[in-house]
């Protein structure tokens, strides 16, 4: 059996970045920019009018702020070092890599607000009504605002069209685009605070008119469960990516499998994972008694629209 191996000729460009890195990254610095004058304004307002619950709200606002600075540094730092030859496959999986500690984040905020509802739920403290509502109803406001900045809307149309022989970028038109972990955990994080406004007005509203001092903690209680599952599932999906684990309903190996064995190739080794929003890459091994260029197999798997890089190795069978 004959190796044949292919080298490519000149560099090649990694550049794995989602299609609205940019715009993500702009409307991050504005949902930091506000999040972060709320959460001043919560602190003064609350130390100068002695209310520990505008003074309290502030500080876990800046928790939030805090998960949106870490999201605006990985869209900063990702796109300034997207050609940077020390990261093998591109900056795309930073993303992932910041999602996932805005999951943790997410996670201790979620035990927070649950301790903090059982304790009062064991010794309930008075509240002002009145002042609480008007200021959950202000963080409603901004985090909406926040959110709909957020929103991904997966208007993704991209198509790439680089020409190399081994590490082969081929033509894949990117319909829908791969998830972006790192606007999720900020979107997240912004629906997590709106959650526990909500839940708060209403609990608030129903104190003030039955006097049932119990349903505020029980609503914490309820926001934590709620949000602590939305760290769980921003966690588990931006880990996938982190270990380079494809999950089973992903079709893309499949595809690769059944264009490159139309014509009695066979695979023998297959790896692919995600390398960027919408972008994935694939080394694959085949065996076959008629070699073509890689060309050719880069060719074969021109449709498939989020297969970005491609390394080919081919086995020649010779007949006795």
């Amino acid at each position: 059996m004959q190796q044949q191996a292919y080298a490519a000729p000149g560099g090649h460009n990694h550049d794995f970045l989602g299609r609205d890195h940019g715009r993500n990254e702009r409307r991050i610095w504005v949902v930091v920019a506000l999040t972060a004058s709320m959460m001043v304004v919560e602190i003064v307002a609350g130390t100068v009018y002695g209310s520990m619950a505008l003074v309290a709200d502030g500080f876990h606002m800046s928790t939030h702020a805090a998960a949106m600075l870490i999201a605006a540094g990985a869209y900063f730092y990702a796109r300034k070092y997207s050609h940077d030859a020390r990261f093998s496959f591109g900056t795309g999986k930073l993303g992932d890599l910041a999602g996932f500690a805005s999951a943790v984040i997410l996670a201790l905020i979620a035990l927070f607000i649950g301790y903090e509802s059982v304790l009062r739920l064991a010794a309930p403290v008075p509240i002002s009504f009145g002042q609480a509502i008007s200021v959950a109803a202000i963080g409603l406001l901004v985090n909406l605002v926040s959110a709909w900045l957020l929103r991904d809307d997966h208007a993704h149309h991209h198509h790439h069209d680089h020409s190399h022989t081994d590490h082969s970028h081929g033509r894949h038109r990117h319909e829908e685009g791969g998830r972006d972990h790192n606007l999720r955990a900020a979107y997240l994080h912004v629906l997590a605070d709106a959650l526990t406004s909500v839940l708060a007005i209403v609990a608030l509203a129903f104190g003030s008119l039955y006097g049932w001092i119990w349903l505020d903690p029980m609503m914490g209680i309820v926001g934590a469960l709620i949000i602590a599952r939305w760290s769980w599932g921003l966690m588990r999906d931006a880990g996938r990516v982190l270990v380079d684990y494809l999950p089973e309903s992903d079709e893309l190996p499949r595809e690769i499998r059944e264009a490159i064995e139309a014509e009695g190739d066979r695979i023998t080794d297959l790896h692919v994972w995600q390398v960027g929003p919408g972008h994935h890459a694939a080394i694959v091994s085949l065996v076959t008694e008629r070699p073509r260029p890689v060309a050719f197999y880069r060719r074969k798997l021109a449709h498939l629209r989020d297969l970005s890089h491609l390394t080919v190795e081919i086995d020649a069978l010779r007949r006795n």
